[in-house]
């Protein structure tokens, strides 16, 4: 028997604050049992449980203090969609950047598909151009450090 449908919904919200908390924790482990074998990251084009905990770990050695907070998160079916607060240090490589050093702080917004009490898929949009430049690997031209003043720095 199907479990009613607002339990379900809670029960989605609550598998993806454990994916969360257990990637905060740096608990690959636990993102590894609640992450279905078959996994697909439609964003970043990788499939598979263990693509996906390579991507982690690749984040987690460029910034060793890389943290996901949760600012928002709405459940509708399967899907849980879940606004971020993403900050982190810039103290390891990552992809194929020298350390920088810089601390980052920028927004994210993933969907994740939920199937049988496992990640299935995920979508994400984040703000990787602020990313980039708080990095210094981009810089806004002049006409931008006009139009936007209040994000140079």
């Amino acid at each position: 028997m199907r479990r009613p449908y607002i339990f379900r919904l809670e029960e989605n919200n609550a598998i993806v604050r454990k994916v969360i908390e257990a990637f905060n924790k740096r608990n690959l482990a636990l993102v590894d049992e609640l992450t279905a074998p078959d996994f697909v990251e439609h964003t970043h084009l990788y499939k598979g449980r263990e693509a996906h905990k390579q991507f982690l770990a690749m984040h987690i050695k460029g910034f060793p203090d890389f943290h996901m907070a949760i600012e928002d998160m709405i459940a509708e079916g399967d899907n849980v969609w879940v606004l971020f607060k993403v900050t982190g240090t810039h103290t390891g490589e990552f992809l194929g950047l020298a350390p920088t050093g810089k601390k980052t702080t920028f927004a994210s917004v993933q969907i994740f598909r939920i199937v049988d009490g496992k990640l299935a898929e995920c979508r994400a949009v984040s703000d990787s151009v602020e990313f980039l430049r708080q990095l210094g690997v981009i810089e806004y031209t002049e006409k931008a450090k006009k139009l936007f003043p209040e994000n140079v720095k």
